[in-house]
């Protein structure tokens, strides 16, 4: 399947490649263009190479590289490829019963990259994620950023950092979910005391570490746990924080104030209850809007209007899935449910793309179309926020990794048998032969 798609590409335009994307310039025009840093371009053009986008505009002043291979889009709208800040898929597992506390947990070393729901991912264009362990722990482990292109091990799908090192954050949560019997804690308070108790033994890890210079023999026992947590402390990774309840909402902003780390509030089912306190804190908040009641007791005031009322106070918010509360098929739609519920049309698109950018620390190389950028974008049929809307292609990087006019992906994209096996038919032995 996967050589006889690349050599359908090779010998027909009507194929966009993913080998010609990297070799030659490609330019798609016609589109309606949204492309988040600026302003809707009606009849725009859109050209990329070598992964990169190379120039967007409008089709009056924007030029096309000669030798380009030209894709007609019109009748359909171009945005940034999507960005979820917060997914379990890739059969992603963590911590276990042992401890409450388990900082040195890397999903790394858990992901399914065929597992079926990274298509689905990819079917609702979705092109960059932060895949999480659960939230049952009040440490739960290390996260990892992926670009969702299509591979055949994890290592095909991580983003590595300018310094080598692989992008990821630290999974944190108070509340119901790490409430629980013993050896957990009980109560609202004792979480926070375990936590702060944690950080304290980091700093002084950190310091030893500091003051023995380079000299091993200087240097403290090995401690992987507190080896997370330091470059939480240094800043090398950010904390996502699952949190509801408005006192649990406002404990998480206490700590980040006693211990300096760079946190990110995700849930947040009572963000409109703390608005305020949230925008004054500078702290950005991954948010999940649903439709439908349910789910534990602390998110029993979850309210669509909560992006409505972050906006008006001056909050970076984004939106995730949390793949499977939410399918990541429908992510758009969480989009149209806060613009149904008083939020900026604006604010609704930026919240999946560019604002999910600046939350993993990735704007400079996703979240919007300019030159320069990944070439991370998607073709939909019509307007983002319409419920009649379809995502067509999902492009990673000069690459086509969704094609809705491709049987098999269409599969994953409306389901039916087959739909949630893993990606088996994509990688048939035939094509390694």
């Amino acid at each position: 399947m996967w050589f006889s798609k690349l050599l359908a590409c090779l010998v027909g335009v009507s194929c966009v490649p993913l080998a010609w994307a990297q070799q030659k310039p490609v330019a798609f025009t016609g589109a309606r263009i949204l492309p988040i840093a600026g302003p809707e371009i009606p009849d725009g053009v859109l050209v990329v190479w070598g992964g990169r986008i190379v120039a967007v505009g409008p089709a009056s002043s924007t030029r096309i590289p000669a030798g380009a291979a030209r894709v007609d889009a019109r009748g359909k709208v171009i945005m940034p490829g999507l960005i979820d800040s917060h997914s379990h898929i890739a059969s992603v597992e963590g911590a276990d019963a042992s401890a409450p506390i388990q900082p040195d947990i890397r999903v790394l070393d858990s992901l399914d990259v065929r597992d079926a729901r990274v298509q689905k991912a990819q079917a609702g264009g979705i092109t960059t994620a932060n895949v999480m362990p659960g939230s049952g722990h009040l440490l739960s482990g290390q996260t990892l950023y992926l670009k969702l292109r299509d591979g055949r091990v994890i290592d095909d799908l991580l983003i590595r950092l300018p310094d080598g090192r692989i992008a990821g954050g630290m999974k944190m949560a108070n509340g119901t979910n790490s409430r629980r019997n013993a050896p957990f804690p009980g109560t609202r308070a004792k979480s926070a005391s375990l936590v702060r108790e944690q950080y304290v033994k980091a700093m002084d890890y950190r310091d030893k570490c500091r003051q023995a210079g380079g000299d091993t023999a200087k240097m403290p026992a090995r401690d992987l746990r507190l080896e997370g947590l330091v470059e939480v402390l240094e800043g090398k990774r950010t904390v996502h924080h699952h949190t509801h309840a408005q006192q649990d909402i406002l404990t998480v902003l206490r700590l980040r104030k006693e211990f300096g780390f760079k946190v990110v509030l995700h849930h947040v089912s009572d963000a409109w209850k703390v608005a305020d306190e949230i925008a004054r804190a500078g702290t950005p908040v991954s948010l999940i809007l649903i439709d439908s009641p349910g789910g534990k007791i602390e998110a029993r005031d979850n309210r669509l209007e909560s992006a409505a009322a972050l906006e008006r106070a001056g909050a970076l918010f984004g939106f995730h899935t949390d793949d499977g509360i939410t399918d990541s098929r429908l992510f758009l739609r969480m989009a149209a449910l806060g613009v149904r519920a008083g939020l900026s049309r604006e604010k609704a698109l930026y919240g999946v793309t560019m604002a999910n950018a600046i939350i993993l620390d990735l704007q400079d190389r996703v979240g919007s179309l300019e030159p320069g950028k990944d070439a991370d974008f998607i073709l939909l049929s019509g307007d983002p926020l319409s419920v009649y809307t379809k995502v067509l292609e999902t492009w990673v990087e000069g690459a086509k990794v969704f094609d809705r006019a491709n049987p098999k992906d269409y599969l994953y994209a409306v389901g039916g048998h087959g739909a949630s096996h893993d990606q088996a038919d994509f990688f048939e032995l035939e094509d390694w032969q």
